[in-house]
């Protein structure tokens, strides 16, 4: 496993992090205004999303591996509604670096 201190790229590292804490503010400070995001290859609502998904049933990243300078990851993603999977995440870094997208599904 990775530690998320250790991601490469700095805007994934922050986003990671952010999911990790359950750190709602960090979260939304890691990602761009107008972010988007796909779940299985279906665009969702982040807000929704990320509530469902990582704060109310305890969203957990551990990071397997990491490529395309970080911004490709396999994970091991947990929470309490779905259990364990291993996922592959893909981000997009806006110039401000922050998370413009992210695209993440089954691996």
């Amino acid at each position: 496993m990775i530690e998320p201190s250790q991601l490469s790229d700095p805007a994934v590292r922050a986003f990671v992090t952010a999911v990790n804490a359950g750190d709602q503010q960090a979260f939304r400070a890691a990602v761009a205004p107008g972010a988007t995001m796909s779940d299985d290859g279906s665009d969702r609502d982040l807000a929704q999303w990320s509530e469902k998904e990582v704060f109310s049933s305890a969203g957990h990243m551990s990071v397997v591996s990491e490529s395309d300078g970080g911004r490709a990851l396999v994970v091991d993603y947990r929470n309490d509604t779905w259990g364990e999977m291993r996922t592959a995440w893909r981000f997009d870094v806006d110039a401000d670096g922050r998370v413009s997208r992210f695209e993440t599904g089954q691996a």
